[in-house]
């Protein structure tokens, strides 16, 4: 379909947040970034994202609504403001009936803000999706994962969902086979981290330590949890490098990270940079369970229940 013969005037879309099952550091390179092993894990934590056309021809605005919506820019900083202009970049910037692409974009947060589960990379993906259709340019997934890697690392991930390898800097992806699905319990906390600031007490921390930093690759143990959809051996292989800086940048999460062990959970991580926590559980009632638990000793803001995998952004209306 072209932009000519546009079918809709709104489009919504629901994008998912993302959990790190791991993720592997190593050496920082010449262009600031490391290269990383993570293996991403879609959850039914969502964000969506509504886009009609703007008041006025060529322009991008943005509104927020929900969870930490004061703390989302609402401006052309914002991540799915840049990847809709991206995406009018790559179109040409006007379409063929000479009517220049803009959007007026509605976002509405569940994804914790700088929580560690790319609820702003997951905003640009929803914008991708939904602009894509608004504009009627009909572009393929593989088309949207490469406009998506120059927004942010994970944006690729959040078009894709499910459970992938990223490499990289996370953006090239190969899917990850799954049996079932896995019930998680995530606590929340007041106020966010910085992702560049984690990152550079991570390599503070090793240079400290005077550790030798490896080529990173994936987990076989937890590859094999996967396959076989083991919730208990997937607990055990849980790993994030990042998380002894997470740590050190914010110590009371260790306290978070204590207090859904004891609550029986199955496994315990700092989700991505920090400072959400993860814990795996082994049933949807045991995450009632955890979730409960963790709510009551005051050791996290809020804890909510989802699962995974999911699948990536797709059009809800």
């Amino acid at each position: 379909m072209t932009a000519s013969q546009r079918a809709t005037a709104r489009v919504t879309v629901r994008v998912p947040a993302k959990v790190n099952l791991q993720l592997a550091v190593g050496p920082l390179r010449d262009d600031g970034y490391h290269d990383l092993v993570n293996v991403f894990h879609a959850v039914s934590l969502f964000d969506e994202l509504t886009a009609t056309e703007s008041g006025a021809a060529g322009t991008f605005t943005v509104r927020v609504e929900g969870e930490s919506a004061a703390h989302v820019p609402a401006d052309s900083t914002n991540l799915a403001v840049r990847a809709a202009e991206a995406l009018a970049k790559h179109a040409g910037q006007t379409a063929p009936d000479g009517h220049p692409y803009g959007a007026a974009l509605l976002i509405r947060k569940a994804i914790p803000v700088a929580g560690g589960m790319a609820g702003g990379s997951a905003d640009a993906a929803a914008a991708l999706v939904a602009c894509d259709a608004l504009w009627g340019l009909g572009l393929s997934l593989g088309e949207l994962m490469e406009i998506g890697a120059g927004i942010g690392s994970d944006v690729p991930f959040a078009l894709l969902g499910g459970t992938a390898v990223g490499t990289g800097r996370g953006e090239r992806l190969t899917p990850v086979p799954v049996t079932g699905s896995f019930h998680w319990v995530f606590a929340l906390a007041d106020g966010g981290l910085s992702t560049p600031q984690v990152y550079g007490e991570c390599d503070r921390l090793r240079a400290t330590a005077g550790e030798e930093v490896v080529w990173p690759s994936a987990s076989e143990p937890l590859m094999a949890a996967l396959r076989d959809g083991d919730a208990r051996e997937l607990g055990a292989a849980l790993v994030n490098d990042l998380q002894p800086a997470a740590l050190a940048l914010r110590p009371s999460l260790a306290r978070t990270l204590d207090a859904g062990r004891d609550a029986g959970a199955l496994g315990a991580i700092v989700s991505g940079s920090g400072p959400t926590c993860a814990f795996l559980a082994g049933s949807a009632e045991h995450a009632r369970e955890v979730s409960a638990a963790l709510a009551g000793t005051g050791a996290c803001r809020a804890a909510v229940t989802a699962e995974g995998p999911v699948p990536g952004a797709e059009i809800v209306s």
